[in-house]
């Protein structure tokens, strides 16, 4: 359904209002001859109950209209001379013929200067966005895609933990320690960089500059896009991070023997255990 402006909806009340109000005088006034009579062919015929609705101003700029019509034209509104135009002031009415010599410039038929009621379709004022927008509702599209996603890798890693069994050691010896002594291989990266920087530096410094940098990242890049060639800020900034992160874990892992010593895995062997 089309929306109506609202200072189009006041307007019309007001129409209804100023109606109602001459209805009231019309129902207080004494009967007339209706004007269309009278403009049709001048008879003297009983008011019909349409005429009887008719305002008493109304009734009194008819008499006036054709009193000047046949003073002027001798009756010329009939024979198409006197220039009149039929006029009906509200649905039901009847219309009467008025000159239109003297109106005010701008002025409608019967010299009113009141601007018709129009209801203008919300499409020629409005933007209609006809493309669709590429979003879903989290539930249940999203989260039913992850959900089944999850249980999938569940079931993977139960069927495989079936059949290999998890890499581990004999009981620890507080009297031997192993050497090489590595951390899991997520944190190879961290321990890497305590071999070439301060404990405060390598373990609370660049790692909390590398996430204080991915968070300020969507505020940075601002672009709505899901292109890759249009997200190049961003991928390139999770890149640099994932490659930096990615190569010490390597070295850390496959480049370091004895003593945590650099070494070369195709001369002295790889240690490391997952």
């Amino acid at each position: 359904m089309t929306e109506i402006p609202e200072h189009l909806r006041k307007r019309a009340e007001e129409a209804r209002a100023k109606a109602a109000a001459a209805k009231g005088e019309a129902a207080e006034a004494p009967e007339a001859p209706a004007p269309a009579d009278a403009a049709a062919g001048g008879s003297d015929a009983p008011p019909s109950e349409a005429a009887s609705r008719i305002p008493a101003h109304l009734l009194e700029r008819s008499r006036a209209a054709k009193a000047r019509a046949g003073g002027e034209g001798g009756g010329g509104d009939d024979a198409g001379g006197g220039g009149g135009v039929a006029v009906a002031e509200r649905p039901g009415g009847v219309a009467a013929a008025v000159p239109t010599a003297g109106l005010p410039v701008g002025a409608g038929p019967g010299g009113h200067t009141q601007r018709l009621l129009t209801v203008v379709k919300s499409g020629s004022i409005q933007e209609v966005k006809a493309t669709p927008i590429d979003k879903v509702h989290t539930w249940p599209h999203l989260l039913i895609g992850e959900f089944v996603a999850s249980l999938a890798c569940t079931a993977f890693t139960f069927v495989f933990s079936i059949f290999v069994n998890a890499p581990l050691l004999q009981l620890a010896n507080v009297n031997r320690t192993p050497n090489p002594s590595k951390a899991p291989w997520y944190f190879l990266g961290l321990q890497e960089l305590l071999t070439m920087f301060h404990p405060m530096v390598a373990g609370v410094t660049i790692p909390g500059m590398g996430l204080f940098a991915l968070m300020l990242a969507p505020y940075t890049d601002r672009n709505p896009s899901n292109k890759p060639e249009d997200r190049k800020f961003a991928i390139s900034l999770f890149t640099i991070f994932l490659m930096f992160w990615a190569v010490l874990v390597i070295i850390g892992s496959f480049f370091r023997g004895p003593g945590f010593n650099f070494t070369f895995p195709w001369r002295d062997r790889i240690f490391f255990d997952l």
